[in-house]
């Protein structure tokens, strides 16, 4: 059986994740969607509720897992039996980091092959930090998170439960830009 593990923060999950996860499933006959503790990034969702609505959001997929995980990517696949890493690239600015991840990865785990996935042209824009960005706006998300994520993001901004740090998309000066 050919298992990938596909790891993020997923801060939250957004639709273009799910896609890319489906499309996966094409591919692969397991997939494992292994959602990181350990990372530099200041998540709005602690580990659990990031864990628990990937779940919740895949219910619906049969060679689906959603796994916590913390320490080195490379390191919990092979613990795991997975023969891929699956990233997703947006744009060719994602192109470069994912490179050089991959190419790490396969040095320090030479059996584990790094697979890349073009994002279906109506995710391109979409990213965690965004979607949290617009919601903490009160802007209309539907459609970008699966239902359970909207109503989680929902609820963390109504409750102010926002961490620090929290993107804005609006400039000092009231209007909004371009991102």
């Amino acid at each position: 059986m050919k298992t990938a593990l596909y790891p993020g923060t997923f801060d939250p999950l957004t639709n273009g994740h799910l896609s890319l996860i489906r499309r996966g499933c094409e591919v692969f006959d397991q997939i494992i969607v292994a959602v990181a503790d350990n990372t530099p990034k200041k998540p709005l969702f602690s580990h659990e509720e990031r864990v628990a609505m990937a779940r919740e959001a895949l219910l619906d997929v049969p060679n689906v897992t959603v796994e916590p995980f913390s320490g080195l990517t490379v390191e919990y696949a092979a613990q795991r039996g997975a023969c891929a890493l699956l990233r997703g690239l947006r744009a060719v600015s994602d192109f470069e980091y994912e490179f050089q991840l991959a190419l790490m990865n396969r040095r320090l785990q030479r059996h584990i092959q790094t697979i890349f996935l073009m994002t279906d042209y109506q995710w391109l824009f979409i990213s965690s930090t965004i979607v949290k960005a617009a919601a903490s706006h009160g802007a209309d998300i539907k459609g970008l998170v699966p239902e359970n994520v909207r109503l989680a993001l929902m609820e963390k901004y109504r409750k102010g439960e926002v961490r620090q740090g929290t993107p804005c998309l609006a400039p000092p000066h009231g209007g909004f830009r371009v991102l």
